[in-house]
């Protein structure tokens, strides 16, 4: 094979497969998907801090006043102990399947970009 037809296959497929990032719409969409992960990330921590800090730390006295059922532990002692460490799993697991539906519907998003020739 020439240089000349490998380098022109090598364009075939830069073109084929990735947008155009200097496209209007393909900066518009990654804007939405960025703003949307930020999003995403700025809730989750802040259920974190909220879970972590504020139920295990600040408000234990308080949720120390009620036992969690069938065991006879006091609320505060369980979420600075066990709570929050099953809340931060849980929450990883929730960014997970947010993430995931998000760029499914980025990907679409291109896909439909690319059909139009926007991409």
């Amino acid at each position: 094979m020439s240089k000349e037809k490998i380098t022109q296959e090598n364009r075939n497929i830069k073109q084929k497969s990735f947008p155009d990032l200097h496209r209007l719409g393909v900066r518009a969409s990654l804007n939405r998907y960025w703003r949307k992960n930020v999003t995403y990330t700025i809730v989750l921590l802040v259920v974190w801090a909220a879970v972590g800090l504020g139920c295990g730390v600040l408000l234990a006295d308080r949720l120390n006043l009620y036992k969690l059922p069938g065991t006879g532990f006091p609320l505060g002692f369980w979420f600075a102990h066990q709570g929050s460490i099953i809340v931060f799993v849980l929450l990883i697991l929730a960014y997970c399947l947010l993430m995931n539906r998000l760029d499914t519907k980025h990907h679409n998003e291109l896909e439909q970009l690319k059909k139009e020739g926007k991409a």
